[in-house]
Parts: structure tokens; sequence; C-alpha cells
């Protein structure tokens, strides 16, 4: 009955990816008397021999800033001047609603707007109170309404306002640059608990998805191909380097990153994360190893491994292990689905660290709206009996 319950499981699994990588997708197989897998040994030595590697590409328009001109939002600074009456000028600040109010006006709605369109519409207000056409300057003096998160291992992590077009490496640049190692070093000495940055697992979030960008290839290289231009609520996160930790997420009970030790598989990742919920498709679980960039993915039929019908997964520090609610038919889209559902995790862990360590610090760190990330409360894990 195992041996018929394992093989539906490797039909299934059959579908996942085209003929040309049926090794992917192999499940549990018997061998002189014994069972074994195609799936990596306990203890590999290089890349399983089922991993398939997924080159993952930048648009070109993201390297390119955006044709469309400044809006106002809420929270925007503007200087407003009727020309020819000094005693008009005034900063002014975009409401809530999104409502210009200067001085004897009624709120006019420049939520959207461009700078020209917010002027000719005070324009056309004002000229209902006086017989010449008036001429009103606008200058922008702070903003509030476009920002860019900046967290991890960076000088200055934090929230900046976005004015103007600004790619990656500006906005990097605005956070102080990369811990380098000699930063990393001084720190050490004078027992600052910060770490380098991982770029091989640094990324950007916009619109809850993880732009392929390679950190390493444009920060240590210098490919400016790498130097995408950024958008509002863009979310950049630089990961620490030294920790060894492998991240289980998906249909588990507690997803959670554990602490890496020798000789850690997929079974003992998952039990770390309290096993897997009901209804969790346990034949595709995805082990995913390597930059973002460039992530390597190996499926493993975790349900013969639980049986003793396969062997396991030896693991490496940074592995994601996913296990998902149902059977995926296109490895490209699977990998995005985990990647993206980890990048979401660890920004949050990233935004709640930082209000965390600095409760004080002006407003203090908030997600994206535009991000796609939610929070989600902690599970409890279940009692020991």
């Amino acid at each position: 009955m195992k041996k018929e319950l394992c093989s539906k499981g490797r039909l299934l699994l059959a579908g996942l990816i085209l003929p040309v990588l049926m090794l992917l997708s192999a499940g549990c197989k018997h061998v002189d008397g014994k069972y074994s897998s195609v799936h990596a040994p306990a203890v590999p030595k290089g890349p399983p021999a089922n991993t398939v590697m997924i080159s993952r590409k930048i648009e070109p328009d993201w390297l390119k800033p955006s044709p469309d001109l400044f809006t106002l939002g809420p929270g925007d600074r503007l200087e407003i001047e009727v020309l020819g009456d000094p005693a008009s000028r005034a900063i002014t600040v975009v409401a809530p609603d999104g409502k210009l109010y200067f001085n004897f006006l009624e709120g006019i709605d420049v939520w959207g707007a461009t700078i020209a369109q917010a002027k000719a519409l005070l324009e056309n207000q004002i000229a209902n109170y006086v017989r010449e056409k008036p001429q009103v300057s606008i200058i922008l003096r702070g903003v509030e309404s476009k920002r860019i998160w900046v967290l991890g291992r960076v000088q200055a992590p934090g929230v900046y306002a976005m004015a103007a077009p600004m790619t990656l490496l500006e906005a990097i640049s605005m956070a102080g640059g990369t811990l380098s190692l000699s930063n990393y070093r001084d720190q050490e000495a004078a027992g600052i608990n910060q770490e380098m940055a991982d770029l091989r697992r640094s990324f950007v979030i916009r619109q809850g998805k993880v732009l392929p960008v390679d950190f390493e290839r444009l920060l240590n290289r210098g490919d400016l191909s790498q130097n995408v231009y950024l958008q509002p609520d863009d979310f950049v996160y630089l990961p620490a380097a030294r920790a060894k930790v492998v991240y289980v997420l998906g249909a588990v009970i507690q997803p959670r990153s554990i602490a890496y030790s020798e000789g850690l598989t997929v079974a003992g990742a998952v039990a770390s994360a309290y096993g897997t919920l009901k209804g969790a498709y346990m034949h595709h679980v995805a082990v995913v190893r390597g930059s973002l960039s460039e992530p390597q993915i190996t499926i493993v039929d975790y349900k013969c491994v639980i049986r003793g019908e396969a062997q396991d997964m030896a693991l490496q520090p940074h592995d994601i292990v996913y296990v998902p609610f149902s059977p995926y038919r296109y490895i490209e889209r699977y990998i995005e689905i985990v990647i993206n559902t980890f990048a979401s995790a660890a920004a949050i862990n990233a935004g709640e660290a930082a209000v965390t360590k600095q409760p004080t610090a002006g407003a203090g760190v908030f997600i994206p709206v535009g991000s796609g990330i939610s929070i989600i409360p902690p599970v409890n894990p279940p009692p020991i009996h």
C-alpha cells in the first residue's frame, strides 16, 4: 500500500516539469529490495542531481526613469505665493484628505496632481475673488507621500523620501552604503552587534513581488545592468551575511527561520516548524538554494521521506524549505511563489525589528502599503505531550 501511494505521488510529481526535466519529478523507487531516491543523498557533496537553476531576468523598462511627473499626495509641503503679493506667501501641507487649504480658499483636491496642475487649480480658484488673472508660484519644499524603505545591513536603515527618479545605487548610498568588512570589524571591536550584508539574498520588493536584482554584481562588480530605478513604496532589504539559518515557509504550523546545524535535513526543518498543516501537499516540497537572482530549486517528495521510503535531503545555511498547499505544474511559477513568500516574511521581520530597536526614531518604520506585505500574528506552538 505504501509503494502504491508513493507511486501516485510520483505520477503527480511528473507533471510538475516538462519532460526534459523528468529527473526533477521522480518519486520513491524500489532497488534491490531497498528503497532509494533520485533526490540528494543525506550528505551531498555538490548540488543534488535533480536540481534546476532558474535565471530571472531584469525587464529593460526597470533600467529607465519613469516618464511620469511627480504628483502630490498627503504630507507634501508646498511654498505658495501669489505673485505681486508677498504677504500671501505661506508654507502649506497637503492635508490627509488630499486637499490643499490656502488662505481663504476652500479645500482644493490636489491628490495625484502635478505641480503644474495644482498651480492651475489654485489660479482658477483665486480668479473668482480678484479682477485680474492671478499668477501663483508653487515650490515643493518637502516630500512625504513618495517614500522608499531601505532596511537591513546598511549604515542608516530607514524610510527615505523620493522626490525625483532614484536608482537602487542612489538609495543605498542615501542610506550610507552597506556595512563593509572594515565597518564590521570596527563595530565588532566596539561590541556593536552588526553584521555585513548578504548580497546574494538581498532583494527589492515591488507590489508584493521580488525583482531579480543581483546585488553582488551591482555592488561588487559595478554591473549597472542591475541598477534598477525604484518606485514609490519599493522595499529594499539587505540581510545579515553570517547568520546561519534555514527558512521554513508555506503550509507548516509555524513558518519561521531556524538555526542551522550540521546534518539538518528537510524532515528536521519541517519538524522544527511543528509539522505541516492539514491539506499540505507533501509530494512537492521545494528546497531553494543560492542567490535570489539565479536560484536553484530541488523538489523533495517529503511524503515518501517521512515514511522511510526515500532518503532525506541535507540542507545548507540559508536554504528555503517551502511546503505547498497544492501541486504546481510550472517550475518557474513555483519558484516565484517561494521567493516572494520568503522576501515578504523577511521584510516583515526587518520592519518589526527596526521598530523594536528604534522605538523613538521619528515615526518609526512602516510596511509599505503597496508592497503586498501583510503582518500575520505568530502561531503558538502546539503543546508537547
